[in-house]
């Protein structure tokens, strides 16, 4: 069955474009949607304001960050948990976690955002 899983991930759910000029709330509600399972956005240690676009967000980070406010970057279900937080942070210096569709256990890094959204564990 992980292997009819993994197949899919590649399909259902293809893509999953973050735009800087979405709010957080939209994106965080919009990835919940997508995949199942809660993507928590942070400021430093905090919690983004939902209110803020991420391009907001983007200009307050003390980070070095060269993404232009068009770019989009774009999440699959095959993706690795791990890989799809590193994007966010290299595109707009900013930490994600993704968790457990009630938002309170983050998930392992090494799972895939379709494996994750199952509640498989490795």
């Amino acid at each position: 069955m992980g292997l009819l899983n993994s197949i899919k991930d590649h399909f259902t759910n293809a893509e999953f474009s973050v735009a800087p000029n979405k709010k957080v709330k939209t994106i965080c509600a919009d990835f919940k949607k997508t995949f199942g399972v809660t993507l928590a956005i942070y400021k430093g240690s905090q919690l983004a304001d939902p209110e803020l676009t991420l391009a907001a967000l983007n200009k307050k980070t003390t980070k070095d960050v060269t993404t232009k406010s068009f770019d989009e970057l774009k999440i699959k279900a095959s993706m690795k948990v791990g890989e799809a937080e590193k994007l966010f942070d290299q595109m707009f210096g900013l930490t994600v976690q993704i968790k457990d569709p009630a938002g309170k256990v983050c998930v392992d890094n090494k799972l895939t955002i379709g494996q994750a959204a199952r509640g498989e564990s490795k």
